[in-house]
């Protein structure tokens, strides 16, 4: 399947979203890699983590990149040569990047229960405006903050921070779909403005510092 949805944020900020509903085989027709992303996709024992490899890299041509433009950091966080910032993410059948001229970060995640046994891993101060008597609307809470946690966590890319003590998701409304959080650690005291979008079953979460998404 082409792209599957485009979301302009932010002023320059691209959000690309990928379906994957392609084989192996068509993924990888026409697709450009480095001869370590080559290596790194052969060793990749499940054919669902190579084809959310092979649809970021097409996700990536869609915006004008290929993957000989995106290099990894000592960290493992990934840039663009031109400077620009990049955020990827990919979950069972959908993928997505994020692209932009500021810091940003990206997560996907597919909607499970499961979320609801493992909250008390990563929330705290959340549970004051959830209700868990509704679990449909609690799980899908728990997704966006899980997300917001996931995108903060790779716009930051420091060792140590806990999803549980340092991020701090903000009330927010699922109608709003966007809100705010700070991240406490080590000295660092930020904000952060995120958006979400559910998407069959998944929920897209993408963040920026909050005063570099005011034009949003």
């Amino acid at each position: 399947m082409p792209l599957y949805k485009t979301y302009t944020a932010a002023g320059d900020t691209q959000v690309l979203v990928w379906k994957i509903t392609e084989t192996l085989e068509e993924l990888s027709l026409g697709t450009v890699l480095k001869d370590v992303c080559s290596a790194r996709l052969h060793d990749m024992k499940s054919e669902q983590h190579r084809k959310g490899f092979l649809s970021v890299r097409k996700l990536l041509e869609h915006a004008g990149y290929t993957d000989l433009d995106m290099y990894y950091g000592i960290d493992g966080k990934p840039h663009l040569k031109d400077g620009k910032n990049i955020s990827i993410t990919h979950s069972y059948n959908f993928s997505a990047i994020i692209i932009s001229g500021k810091n940003a970060g990206i997560d996907m995640e597919m909607q499970r229960e499961k979320i609801i046994t493992i909250a008390n891993k990563f929330c705290v101060s959340e549970f004051s405006y959830l209700n868990p008597m509704h679990l449909e609307t609690y799980m899908r809470y728990l997704t966006v903050i899980w997300g917001v946690k996931e995108a903060l966590f790779k716009m930051i890319s420091l060792p140590g921070i806990s999803f549980k003590q340092h991020i701090n998701v903000f009330p927010f409304s699922l109608t709003d779909e966007n809100g705010k959080a700070k991240v406490t650690f080590n000295g660092m005291n930020r904000k952060y403005i995120f958006f979400f979008k559910e998407v069959e079953g998944f929920t897209l979460v993408y963040s920026f510092e909050e005063a570099e998404a005011l034009n949003h």
